[in-house]
């Protein structure tokens, strides 16, 4: 049996050479760019990949991922981000995997996440499903954090972290910021149906640190693992106060 990787691009020269170096060795990787007007192209040409294009979708990713996957001749897909690196542990566990016989229809994959130069011991295992067989695949949601419909059953690979994708750095503090934003927007429009009362906006973010900071391990991490923690509980905080005033403005 055979891998397509499939990845979806916009801008990503930054990080994409070392994305595409760490799956290179698979047997189709397909490239979905939604009009990047850097060097992403260009890099993905060095590769040998299949490039397939797709109108921009206003940072909404799920669209072209389903584009992308629809376009895979391979029996399986893996889906990966354009600032993911698949380790060569994980590769050789996929083939293992769908050579193994009987098997589930996907699999879950953790990823490493990395902030501030470090591993983020709170962010982990961090499971996506991210392999399919392609003839189970249906669509990929157009919700936030979506993951992808599965005519089938699934399994979870085991919570190493050499079993992991490594998700790079998500970039400066002032990006982080910006995306805290684009990303609460998008949490109010799928929660819209929910309201938030007072103990929610008082209690929610300060558990949320603390279940980072403190039980999950983010004070191993020293200064980076604080401050992902508290950036953390600031989403949670942005997300419910716009889904209050979101209330406020627009009473059902």
């Amino acid at each position: 049996m055979e891998i397509s990787v499939v990845i979806h691009t916009l801008n990503s020269e930054k990080l994409i050479r070392q994305c595409l170096e760490s799956v290179k060795d698979f047997d189709e990787i397909i490239i979905c760019d939604m009009h990047s007007t850097d060097n992403t192209l260009a890099i993905a040409g060095e590769y040998g990949c299949t490039i397939v294009m797709h109108e921009p979708t206003n940072g909404i990713p799920e669209p072209a991922r389903t584009f992308a996957v629809e376009q895979a001749t391979k029996d399986w897909v893996l889906v990966v981000d354009s600032d993911e690196v698949v380790k060569p542990g994980l590769k050789t566990y996929l083939y293992d995997f769908i050579n193994a016989g009987e098997s589930p229809d996907a699999l879950w994959i953790a990823r490493n996440n990395y902030f501030m130069g470090r591993f983020m011991h709170a962010a982990f295992p961090d499971y996506q499903l991210r392999f399919f067989r392609r003839s189970s695949f249906v669509t990929w949601p157009v919700t936030i954090h979506s993951r992808p419909k599965i005519n089938g059953s699934s399994g979870k690979a085991p919570r190493k972290k050499a079993l992991a994708f490594d998700h790079l750095e998500d970039g400066s503090i002032s990006n982080l910021v910006s995306k805290i934003n684009r990303y609460s927007d998008r949490e109010v429009e799928r929660r819209n149906d929910e309201k938030v009362n007072i103990a929610e906006l008082l209690l929610k973010p300060a558990y949320r640190f603390l279940q980072l900071y403190l039980f999950k391990g983010g004070f191993l991490d020293g200064r980076a693992g604080l401050i992902h923690a508290t950036f953390k509980a600031y989403y949670q905080y942005m997300t419910l106060a716009k889904m209050t005033e979101d209330k406020q403005i627009n009473p059902v």
